[in-house]
């Protein structure tokens, strides 16, 4: 098994060479939910033998957004395993029995659970996997031996000295699942004073309540929450509170259940053969599916506008269909001014704020570590990885493989949680060239194409 104590340990001091540095068949880097739960898949694995490294010093997902009462937005059964193999001792289900809570989470009632509660059993399924994974390993560069057909990462581990110790890790291939960095938009770039994106919302949030006023821009479930929080403070604090948004108005979630038949093999299918501008034009027309805000939240929303408003005018606003297009900041006064424009009157205004809360997302980037072996990735027109449907990016189609790095290729389900033993059932039939966990190829009630007949 992946976590067999016996097999050689990766400690490779700064002055060994790549060869000293035993091979695993995969080095998995980035360590969030979706490595997480191939690292889980591939524990029981006899055959395969991979290791996962991530920069941080434990499993942290999303730290800066763990509001108390926030839930997931898939239910509990898009754990890390379940819908790939629902007798996974890594199984949600499994966490809430060992920590005596299965009972509780019964009676609850509800299949979406906490943020906190997910990100808890996440720690868990590490803590699980023993050696498999190791934090505090940032990984600084991959080189390939073509002699050896084998990729050599280059890690670097705190030490108690000043200098980090050097780590080598050699393997026959690599899955990248590094994440995706928060989004500052270009207006907010580099602009000084103490702005936040959302992402650090939570450890800021005492400093931004002394502010007297605060201005939030984004549009999702994220800017969502953190209106809500802040809304219900706003009493006690006396701080206006304003939130922007460039969308026309708050876009609930869409999760009927004909349109949830869209996170599915078939539709990734459909979607991954369409020609690249279709796919970029669908992907920026289906935000909703995947970045809209919950439907009850936006109802807590507005009947806590109506209680705060109740007995006057509560100190806040709700900008629609206004876009961000400059921004600049007063370091004697510690304010922000925005330069904002009303997109559907084409009228410009500006606000002014002293704190600043980006809820702008994220967006992929290629990591730095990959520039030794760009020549063995294939790239699209725009620069981006030439994702195959088998989710691999190198020139040989077999070698590297991606997580969450594929969404102008596979489309609006490649962030979702309910699709990732899905597609770790994929990755992993192609490391081993069978499959261990079935591969659903077909789900839908609905046709995506047009009828064989058409054609």
């Amino acid at each position: 098994m992946l976590t067999d104590p016996t097999r050689s340990p990766d400690v490779t001091p700064s002055s060994a060479r790549p060869a000293d540095a035993p091979v695993h068949d995969f080095v998995a880097i980035g360590l969030g939910p979706f490595n997480l739960g191939l690292a889980c898949l591939t524990a029981p694995i006899t055959e395969l033998d991979g290791v996962f490294l991530d920069d941080k010093p434990e499993f942290s997902w999303h730290p800066g957004m763990m509001l108390e009462d926030s839930t997931l937005q898939t239910p509990f059964l898009s754990d890390l395993v379940t819908l790939a193999d629902p007798t996974s001792p890594f199984s949600f289900l499994n966490y809430l029995k060992e920590s005596g809570r299965l009972y509780s989470f019964y009676i609850r009632e509800s299949f979406y659970p906490l943020r906190t509660e997910f990100n808890d059993y996440c720690r868990w399924a590490a803590d699980r996997l023993g050696r498999t994974v190791r934090f505090n390993h940032r990984v600084t560069s991959v080189e390939y031996d073509e002699g050896e057909g084998l990729y050599t990462v280059h890690a670097e581990q705190p030490a108690d000295g000043e200098r980090p110790e050097h780590r080598i890790f050699r393997a026959r291939k690599l899955i990248l699942g590094t994440g995706t960095p928060p989004h500052l938009p270009e207006p907010c770039q580099g602009l000084g004073g103490d702005l936040i994106h959302n992402s650090r919302y939570l450890e800021h949030k005492e400093a931004l309540q002394k502010k007297r006023s605060i201005t939030l821009v984004g549009s999702g479930q994220s800017a969502a929450e953190i209106y809500y929080d802040l809304l219900q403070d706003i009493d006690s604090h006396g701080y206006s509170l304003t939130w922007v948004t460039r969308s026309p108005r708050f876009f609930p979630l869409e999760y009927t259940k004909l349109t949830l038949e869209m996170t599915s093999p078939e539709y990734v299918d459909y979607f991954h053969s369409l020609p690249p501008d279709t796919r970029d034009a669908l992907v920026a027309s289906q935000k909703n599916l995947y970045k809209g805000i919950n439907s009850e939240l936006i109802d807590a929303i507005f009947d806590l506008l109506y209680q705060k408003n109740r007995r006057g005018p509560c100190p806040t606003r709700l900008l629609t269909n206004t876009a961000l297009t400059d921004a600049s900041y007063d370091t004697s006064n510690g304010t922000y001014t925005l330069g904002l424009r009303q997109e559907e009157q084409k009228r410009d205004f500006s606000l002014t704020t002293e704190g600043l809360v980006l809820a702008t997302g994220y967006r992929y980037q290629r990591p730095a570590f990959l520039d030794p072996i760009a020549d063995r990735i294939e790239w699209d027109a725009r620069g981006r990885f030439a994702v195959r449907r088998d989710y691999s990016i190198d020139t040989a189609g077999q070698e590297i493989y991606v997580q969450n790095a594929e969404l102008h290729t596979h489309g609006f389900v490649a962030p979702d949680l309910g699709m990732a033993a899905y597609r770790n059932s994929c990755i992993i039939r192609e490391l081993l060239g069978r499959e261990v966990y079935p591969v659903e190829k077909s789900i839908a009630f609905q046709e995506f194409t047009a009828p064989e007949a058409a054609l």
